[in-house]
């Protein structure tokens, strides 16, 4: 019995052969940008807490596009896995046209909105009751200056992520990880430079920290574009993808038919975790500065996780667009077995370091000492996100987009944002309790995601439906 068992979740040596070939990059990526991204936190936390709520909350408006962004082009990644499985490098290269027009309009639909209505946007944030005038103004003004500047970086981010995702969906990470490792610590080395005035540059403060990141995106993207297009002969589709801009209708239609839920699924999602986040700073800037630190923290411990979604949509995605469909179900079994024991370990090592990591920050003690309680909780909950996170990309490499927009952003704005919304303003509960509860929500989703993942909905070949 224990060796069926061992067979069933357990994987042999080739399977974790081509996992970590996939996985190591995209985890040494992930965690240098949660590291940079913990360290660029400690840099604008240095300048009070005001700044750093203000970073908090530009950050969260950003994050709505870049997963609206993920969203769009994750459409077309579903049909880019499935053609490289069969060797399709045509239909490649037209999911390639097909997310650059499409993330080209929504990057230019962002812009507009951050730039006029970034102001209206940020003070969704900013509870009168709760603050002073006095405060929201300051707030109010660091979170306008980082945006202002932000909006600009997220043009070379559209090309980076069209192109680093078209590389990943034909096995190659390495690259793409370069780009990011480099960009990431340009970006630390001139948030060092910029908001604090080091070196002859100007301080600049939070808006240091914003033209830093810009300048870091350029050069990513860069990096990535230039490497695909010089390495032409080795990436096939990239060949000739400039001459026209032209989509086959029928698969422009099935992409559209298969990818509209998905973005919407991110964007509403996005936006339900934005007033999930807008829930708690009710409470006030406090809170919002706590839970930062938690988000910025929790990054950083789950860069495995990130990792294991991306390589459960390339390799299950492989094998469904190669009609291996047994192998597939496999595949998953082991991948999402695999993630949650990792995480059982990770969620062990958060819980021994949640009181040490707030003391990085020039906070105070009631921030503190809110942080490590929610970081506390969060490891608790990590085996039960991990679960979820690969259940959701296995799901979504099937082309089971309306079923992904159910199971997770139709979920999250009715039961978790229903409970946040109801405890965080309309009861005195503390805040870490709320917290708390919010997350408790998510053992219903574990348990409809395994249900999905033991009915085989999701095996389907979907390049020549």
């Amino acid at each position: 019995m224990l060796s069926a068992l061992r067979r069933k979740y357990i994987g042999d040596r080739a399977f974790y052969s081509v996992m970590f070939a996939l996985a190591i990059p995209l985890i040494i990526q992930q965690g240098i940008t949660s590291m940079v991204s913990l360290l660029d936190n400690l840099m604008v936390g240095a300048l009070g807490e005001i700044p750093l709520s203000s970073v908090a909350i530009s950050n969260q408006l950003m994050s709505v596009f870049n997963l609206a962004l993920f969203g769009a082009l994750s459409a077309a990644s579903i049909f880019g896995a499935q053609f490289f499985g069969t060797g399709d490098f045509g239909g490649m290269r037209d999911t390639f046209r097909f997310r650059l027009l499409v993330g080209a309009g929504l990057t230019a639909a962002a812009i507009a909105v951050f730039w006029f209505w970034g102001d209206r946007l940020s003070l969704l944030f900013l509870n009168n009751a709760n603050n002073t005038p006095e405060v929201i103004e300051q707030t109010l003004t660091h979170a306008i200056r980082y945006l202002r500047i932000a909006v600009w970086g997220l043009i070379p981010f559209l090309f980076s992520q069209v192109y680093s995702g078209m590389l990943r969906e034909s096995g190659e990470t390495l690259h793409p990880m370069i780009a990011s490792v480099a960009a990431i610590l340009t970006n630390l080395a001139l948030n060092y430079c910029l908001i604090y005035g080091k070196f002859g540059f100007p301080r600049m403060g939070t808006a240091g920290a914003a033209l830093a990141t810009v300048i870091a995106r350029v050069l990513e993207a860069g990096y990535i574009v230039l490497y695909t297009h010089l390495q032409a002969q080795k990436y096939p589709y990239i060949l000739g993808a400039y001459r026209s801009m032209r989509i086959p209708l029928a698969l422009c239609r099935r992409i559209i038919v298969t990818g509209t839920p998905l973005m919407l699924n991110e964007t509403i999602w996005s936006l339900g975790m934005t007033a999930i986040n807008g829930c708690y700073a009710y409470r006030g800037l406090e809170v919002v500065a706590a839970v930062n630190i938690v988000n910025t923290a929790w990054n950083l411990f789950c860069i495995m996780m990130f990792a294991m979604g991306s390589v459960a949509a390339i390799m299950i995605g492989r094998e469904l667009g190669a009609d291996r469909l047994e192998s597939a179900r496999d595949l998953s079994r082991k991948l999402t077995f695999f993630t949650v024991v990792v995480h059982i370990v990770i969620g062990l090592l958060l819980v021994l370091t949640a009181g040490a990591i707030p003391l990085l920050y020039e906070v105070g003690d009631g921030v503190r000492e809110m942080a490590a309680q929610m970081l506390r909780i969060q490891a608790l909950f990590l085996p039960v996100h991990a679960f979820i996170h690969v259940t959701y990309f296995t799901l979504r490499s099937g082309g089971k987009t309306l079923i992904t927009f159910f199971f997770d952003c139709v979920y999250t704005c009715v039961v978790p944002l229903g409970v946040a919304f109801l405890l965080c303003r309309l009861t005195d509960l503390p805040i870490v309790t709320c917290y708390f509860f919010v997350h408790l929500t998510d053992l219903i989703k574990m348990v409809v995601g395994a249900f999905l993942l033991r009915s085989g909905c999701w095996m389907k070949r979907i390049i020549d439906q």
